[in-house]
């Protein structure tokens, strides 16, 4: 029996969605019904098409009785997430060719990493690569000779980017392929401990790049529970890949066959088989649900309060923070990964993963199990597969394998989701409150203004924050330089929280998942170029920020107060930022999914 809240969330986006998503379906199905686009090309567009391939290739790729699969791929050799896909395109070729059916690579897309950004002129183009990455697979599948597509993306903006991308051709049956974390190495509290002490000038450059290195070491994601492992874990639930697959070792042979088997389904699914499946039939408001109660239950990055509300855009669906919120009020957190906890992804997934958890929110009656995912069945995303004498299986999930990770039936960790919606005079924004202790949840204190993470760090080595303080950053919205994540704040923000100071964090930018124990207001909107109060604010402002309540403001009258100003010429030029120029003109807020899509 599925709970009230979830039944009347889904059944609301349903409805407000109605008009935008019947003109999403026709346009699909005027697409669909076009039939197998390859045998519509010309020969001359065909003769481009199969020109680089093999003799057998082309045999099979011009035989319109047989699939042909195009693959978007995010492969670089510089970030680990990335690097593992090099091998996927054969791996993938070799798997059709025994059935007949081939594969070419559609397209690439760029795959940045915020990981490398961080504090630096790229991350402020960060937010907007994921537009750039779904026009770039929306190009890849363009030539139309497709009749399935796989996606290898994992990374923040850019396995968002690409299904965003995926649903322009939503008529073709369309998968991820996960390629997984790397293997554990550096302890969380080990990382803070050592982030702290150089932000407090206790260990120089040195110790801290020793650490750094030890703890991102190898191919695969980082094994923080951030945005891209978060990626993974809701797309998995939503159905969007194998059951199990999102965080299985990169190099292990479970990972190659289960790599192998997601091309032979796929090319079981094409348009006229009886197993046809498009994405358009897959991503509907269930499955969105489902992305959502995963998210929440699990503490994931808050930077899907910004990706989920795009992604359902691209597929005809109207959500909204108040949906989100409402969701984190039932779904109780039952996973606990570093920032929430000390542990990795791999530790979950050693507890039951992904599987695991679908099996408590199943028992708590928290998802829609007559969804429709990719392959199978919903009730299949709550096994776990193997290789068992060399064949790949998938066996029921049992309890959880660490009860201090992932809650065993009957407990959780805490009594709603991690995610809370902040409204009040200074504006709407969202606070991941999973990993901030009660005492912490509400910061009634007077604010600091800044205008970037930079100013702030300076501040605190000047020793000029020793004080109970709201920091406010603003001029960092998607508008002003393209809502760069602000994680030079952490270390500084909770070097004072452990001196005794009650410390709070106000921002129109981002901070993806890693606010972990300071209560972070972000994504504030209206942002400050655009109108939004916190754009007002001067220090001594006194500011509440409740994430027990709900509630977001400055308790000092601002009535006669002009907007400040502030020139981001240097925000918005320079290293490539200038070309992103039409984008900081045309995004919406970041509560509408800071997207320049419609």
């Amino acid at each position: 029996m599925i709970h009230q809240v979830i039944s009347s969330v889904t059944a609301r986006i349903r409805e407000r969605s109605a008009a935008r998503r019947q003109a999403f379906l026709a346009r699909i199905q005027r697409q669909a019904d076009q039939g197998k686009t390859r045998a519509a090309l010309a020969c001359g567009n065909l003769a481009h098409a199969v020109a680089a391939s093999s003799c057998d290739e082309k045999g099979r790729i011009l035989d319109m009785t047989r699939a042909n699969v195009g693959i978007v791929t995010a492969y670089n050799d510089m970030l680990s997430a990335h690097q593992p896909y090099q091998g996927y395109p054969d791996i993938i070729k070799a798997a059709l060719a025994e059935l007949g059916h081939s594969a070419q690579v559609a397209g690439g897309v760029p795959a940045m990493c915020d990981g490398v950004t961080q504090g630096q002129p790229g991350m402020d183009m960060s937010l907007f690569s994921r537009d750039l990455i779904a026009q770039a697979t929306a190009l890849s599948l363009s030539h139309n000779t497709f009749d399935a597509t796989l996606l290898l993306g994992i990374c923040d903006k850019i396995a968002p980017g690409q299904i965003m991308g995926a649903l322009s051709h939503a008529h073709l049956p369309t998968a991820f392929v996960p390629a997984g974390p790397m293997a554990s190495g550096i302890s969380n509290d080990e990382k803070v401990k050592v982030r702290q002490q150089y932000a407090a000038g206790e260990v120089g450059r040195d110790a801290l790049l020793q650490m750094e290195c030890g703890a991102y070491h190898a191919a695969g994601t980082c094994t923080f529970y951030g945005t891209a492992n978060t990626n993974q874990l809701v797309f998995e639930a939503m159905g969007l890949m194998l059951p199990g697959s999102a965080f299985v070792h990169p190099h292990s042979e479970l990972r190659r066959a289960l790599t192998e088997e997601a091309a032979r389904r796929i090319s079981a699914m094409i348009p006229g088989s009886p197993a046809y499946r498009p994405l358009s039939a897959v991503i509907d408001e269930r499955s969105l649900v489902n992305g959502l109660v995963a998210l929440l239950a699990s503490g994931g990055s808050t930077n899907h309060s910004i990706h989920m509300v795009a992604l359902a855009r691209a597929a005809g669906l109207h959500l909204t923070w108040d949906d989100i919120s409402d969701l984190s009020d039932v779904v109780p957190l039952l996973v606990r990964m570093y920032p929430n906890g000390p542990a990795d992804v791999n530790a979950f997934e050693q507890a039951g993963g992904v599987p695991g958890l679908m099996r408590r929110l199943a028992e708590e009656g928290l998802i829609h199990l007559d969804a429709t995912p990719v392959f199978g069945e919903m009730q299949d995303y709550l096994s776990r597969p193997a290789l068992v004498d060399g064949q790949l299986v998938w066996q029921p999930v049992g309890e959880s394998g660490d009860a201090s990770v992932l809650s065993p039936s009957g407990s959780v960790f805490q009594a709603t989701g991690g995610t809370k919606l902040l409204a009040g005079n200074l504006g709407r924004a969202v606070v991941k409150v999973s990993a901030v202790a009660p005492e912490y949840r509400v910061i009634e204190a007077p604010a600091r203004v800044f205008s970037s993470q930079h100013a702030v760090e300076a501040a605190y080595k000047a020793g000029d924050l020793n004080q109970d303080a709201v920091i406010v950053v603003r001029h960092n919205g998607p508008a002003a330089n393209g809502m760069p994540e602000l994680h030079k704040l952490m270390p500084v923000l909770g070097n004072l929280q452990k001196a005794g100071y009650k410390v709070a964090l106000v921002t129109d930018g981002r901070l993806s998942g890693a606010s972990g124990k300071i209560p972070a207001a972000i994504h504030v909107t209206p942002e400050a170029l655009h109108g939004g109060a916190i754009g007002l604010l001067a220090d001594g402002d006194l500011l509440r920020v409740d994430a027990v309540n709900g509630s977001l403001d400055c308790l000092t009258d601002l009535s006669g107060r002009t907007q400040a100003e502030i020139d981001l010429t240097l925000e918005q030029e320079g290293w490539g930022r200038e070309l992103f120029s039409v984008m900081r003109r045309a995004v919406s807020s970041a509560e509408c999914g800071a997207t320049i899509f419609d």
